[in-house]
Formats: structure tokens, sequence, C-alpha cells
């Protein structure tokens, strides 16, 4: 499997079992594509906020949290704050464990923004790169949005 490209809407994906977002780990969503995930899944904001606060989700790490419709919500811990700049590192480790999971749980096809190219700093092209052989490796097709109108999806 590997890295496929869109232009549209990620919440409006239906060929997808997950979605998956880049997250700081001082719990909060206030800006970019998590505002909408936040908005979506209130539930979840909760308990993503309770795991950053208690330290038990840390850059590097996943938060999958399941959707009352099924669909698997991957929170991608890119950066420490959202006042930093994410680390690839942390994001490759964050889409390794995510992918581990999704192999594990028979999901194949993940929708998702430039993870960390957008508030997180990092040049998407680099992203990609390190994550394309992570994908490929667990057989898990990593599906990116870009908004029509800028062509880039914020984190």
């Amino acid at each position: 499997m590997t890295v496929e490209h869109r232009v549209g809407d990620l919440f409006a994906a239906q060929d997808v079992q997950a979605l998956a977002h880049g997250c700081n780990c001082a719990g909060a969503m206030g800006r970019g594509i998590a505002v909408g995930f936040k908005e979506r899944w209130p539930e979840m904001y909760q308990v993503y906020r309770s795991k950053c606060r208690s330290g038990d989700f840390v850059p590097g790490a996943v938060f999958p949290w399941v959707t009352p419709e099924g669909l698997i919500i991957y929170n991608l811990g890119t950066q420490s704050h959202w006042r930093r700049s994410a680390r690839l590192e942390d994001v490759m480790s964050a889409v390794d464990a995510m992918c581990a999971h999704a192999a594990t749980h028979g999901i194949q096809r993940i929708g998702m923004p430039l993870v960390g190219a957008g508030l997180g700093r990092l040049k998407w092209e680099d992203v990609e790169s390190g994550m394309a052989p992570i994908v490929r490796r667990y057989g898990v097709t990593a599906i990116v949005h870009r908004l029509p109108a800028d062509g880039v999806v914020a984190e």
C-alpha cells in the first residue's frame, strides 16, 4: 500500500475506515483541522484533554478513538505544545503506532491532512518520504487530503 493524494474535504471521505490528524500534547484543539475533529467528536476531545493533562498522551504516541458510527479517529502526537513546531521523529513514531494499530484492527485506508506540515511547520515532502515506507510496511493506504482553495490542509 502507499500514500494517495486528494483535493477535498477530509471529513467527506466515504472510502476510509479511519481518519487521522496531528495533535499537540498540551490539550488544545483550537486551530486548523483539529477544530473540526473537536466539534464533531466533543467526547473524544474531552478524553484527549484528560490524557494530555495526565501525561498519558505524549509526542510520538497515538490516541485512537472509535466514534459512535464505528469510524476510528487517530490522534497523532506530533507536537509537545501548540506553540512549538512538530518534530519529524515524533510524527514518524506516531504514524508507526497508528499503522500498527490499524494493521491489528483490519484498517486498510486512513484519511488524513498533511500531518505536521500545517501548524506543525514541517515540510510535507519530508513527512511524506518518511511516512511512505511505514504505511507500505503495514499494508495501509494513507489518503492525504488537501483543501482546494490553497492546496494545503493546516494542522
